[in-house]
């Protein structure tokens, strides 16, 4: 019995590692999810002939810890940083859509990471870190919900910024240009990925964390705006 536990390994042990939240590397040293290449090969597709979308910028991001930044308008915005990459992506999803009946089986197969928003999530900032230090992609939403209202976007909450300092990774910025409609070309605006390289090494204080997240907000404004100037820009060529 001693030997048969020996080489197998405790329960205990095979249990932390079928829990953990990391996902190891395969032999080309990329961290792949099962679950998310059927989505890219199978569900994608499908769901682009119902609400088209085409990416303006450079799309491909290449392998390695990042943090995907984006604006939220749909459920189903977790899809567009799926098609820049063959890699996993840990998608940091709140409470609510962890525990949903349907969404919890999706979530636990991608390893999401549960977001609390009622207050400082340490468990949350913490298990991100890892998989940005095992050399993993994470995505999130600073808005934290879904933007229903007319505004740009929603007031930015703090923690992409900070996290992507600690962990020394870049972050890549997108924006989805306006609300997606069923059947309407919809523009996903891919930002070139920067690190925030003034603040490795500092004490992050409230008006540097500030400063930083200040930063990026107005990386993903900027993307708007740059496209709503390259669309004016066209539709006077086509004019004159």
């Amino acid at each position: 019995m001693e030997e048969i536990q020996a080489s197998g390994g405790s329960p205990e042990k095979k249990s932390a590692k079928k829990n953990s939240v990391t996902v190891p590397a395969n032999k080309k040293g990329r961290h792949v999810m099962g679950m998310l290449n059927f989505l890219r090969i199978i569900v994608i597709p499908v769901f682009w002939l119902c609400l088209p979308f085409r990416f303006y910028g450079k799309r491909k991001v290449k392998d390695g810890p990042c943090i995907y930044v984006c604006n939220h308008y749909r459920i189903w915005d977790v899809i567009y940083p799926a098609c820049t990459t063959w890699e996993g992506i840990h998608y940091l999803s709140k409470k609510a859509v962890v525990h949903n009946w349907f969404m919890s089986f999706f979530c636990k197969k991608l390893k999401a990471i549960e977001v609390n928003r009622d207050g400082n999530d340490v468990r949350a900032v913490m298990d991100s870190l890892k998989c940005l230090k095992n050399g993993e992609k994470i995505s999130l939403f600073p808005e934290g919900t879904r933007n229903k209202t007319d505004a740009e976007m929603l007031p930015f909450k703090s923690g992409a910024a900070v996290m992507a300092i600690k962990a020394k990774v870049p972050v890549v910025p997108m924006m989805i240009y306006k609300k997606p409609k069923p059947f309407r070309l919809n523009h996903i605006l891919m930002g070139e990925p920067f690190e925030f390289t003034e603040y490795y090494g500092r004490k992050m204080t409230d008006d540097l964390v500030k400063e930083a997240d200040e930063k990026l907000l107005n990386k993903l404004l900027d993307l708007r705006r740059g496209h709503a100037e390259f669309l004016a820009a066209k539709k006077r060529r086509k004019k004159s």
